[in-house]
């Protein structure tokens, strides 16, 4: 599986950031999933942003654009994806406490992806137990699971998972076998693994430890989901089409961990500090003056020019996590998110990373 994850508010991005439906190319993609939707503390499924989403008092009507990729690519699926990192918690932890709420939000989501024509629904629940959650959201996550597939399945629609990837967060939420037992594949969230919340720079989505005894790196996280029960088939590896970029402290101290200060200036089009998007790296590659290292620990790339640095994914890196996919046995790969490659081929080709990632099928 190639799993795209496509983030909707991109269409509010300057310029050449600027990612409509229509820039996405679905025969590079198994499934598109579409981001955002919101949880209603009813089991209710919250459309975000009703301009851009549906086709109501003259609206985009992104979803059905979404969902008319289709016509171009026939065998790919699509998906809308409830929750995300600003969602949280609270709204899915009331909604998975109680049986009537959790069956409420099954039926609800199998009305949604009909009205809209999606295929399925992706659960990102960022994270049961953790950020305005409770411990019984370990059980109940399972539960609501259960009871969506359910419901899905009456209708033959999909329902996957993403998922956070580290042991460090993965154990404080998930029933990991029996959380696989009900989904058709699960998103592995293989990235932000470092930030500049560490003070130091890191790859944050490095596929193995720069040294002994660091799990937080790719393939300690795929170890662990393995070992606690899901089935390699079933185990997507996230891979981000984004960096995390930090200020250095000392721009002559330049390797990983090294002292930083804070985020890294912000982008063009992403506008986030400690955020760049692989089309803004790239742009700011070819404009020179930036060294490009290939680290044989993490094999993934970092790049600095001055008190910048950025760790990020390359064509190379990714092929790399493409041999890591077929020899473990894994069910694909997953981007988040397609709106950040060069959708538009300002540095080369269009779509490079995830064309690169699309070699799992070669």
């Amino acid at each position: 599986k190639v799993v795209c994850y496509y983030g909707s508010w991109s269409v509010y991005r300057n310029s050449n950031g600027k990612c409509d439906i229509s820039s996405i190319d679905p025969s590079l993609c198994t499934h598109l999933v579409y981001s955002f939707v919101g949880m209603n503390a009813d089991g209710n499924i919250r459309i975000l942003d009703s301009w851009n989403d549906v086709a109501d008092n003259w609206g985009q009507d992104g979803f059905g654009k979404f969902n008319n990729l289709r016509k171009k690519s026939p065998s790919t699926k699509t998906m809308i994806a409830i929750g995300g990192w600003s969602e949280g918690s609270t709204s899915f932890s009331a909604v998975a406490s109680s049986s009537i709420s959790r069956k409420a939000f099954a039926k609800n989501a199998v009305t949604f992806t009909e009205k809209y024509g999606f295929d399925g629904l992706d659960v990102d629940w960022e994270y049961p137990n953790q950020r305005g959650g409770r411990s019984t959201d370990i059980e109940n996550f399972v539960n609501m699971l259960k009871d969506l597939k359910t419901e899905l399945k009456k209708k033959n629609k999909l329902l996957s998972v993403a998922v956070g990837a580290t042991e460090s967060l993965a154990s404080l939420s998930y029933k990991i076998a029996q959380v696989a037992e009900q989904v058709d594949f699960i998103n592995l969230m293989t990235y932000d693994l470092h930030g500049t919340w560490d003070g130091v720079t890191g790859h944050h989505a490095g596929l193995y430890a720069p040294k002994t005894g660091d799990k937080l790196n790719v393939h300690a996280a795929v170890n662990y989901w393995l070992k606690n029960g899901c089935p390699p088939e079933k185990l997507i590896l996230g891979v981000p089409f984004y960096g995390r970029a930090f200020t250095l402290s000392n721009s002559n101290n330049n390797g990983l961990e090294a002292p930083t200060s804070g985020p890294a200036s912000s982008g063009p089009y992403t506008q986030e500090g400690g955020y760049l998007g692989y089309n803004e790296i790239c742009e700011k590659l070819q404009q020179g003056g930036w060294t490009v290292v290939h680290n044989d620990k993490t094999k993934s790339p970092y790049a600095y020019k001055g008190n910048q640095w950025v760790g990020y994914e390359d064509e190379k890196s990714i092929q790399v996590k493409v041999q890591y996919v077929k020899d473990k046995g894994l069910g694909g790969l997953m981007t988040w998110s397609i709106d950040t490659d060069d959708f538009r081929g300002t540095c080369g080709k269009k779509f490079p990373l995830l064309q690169a990632m699309n070699k799992v099928n070669q």
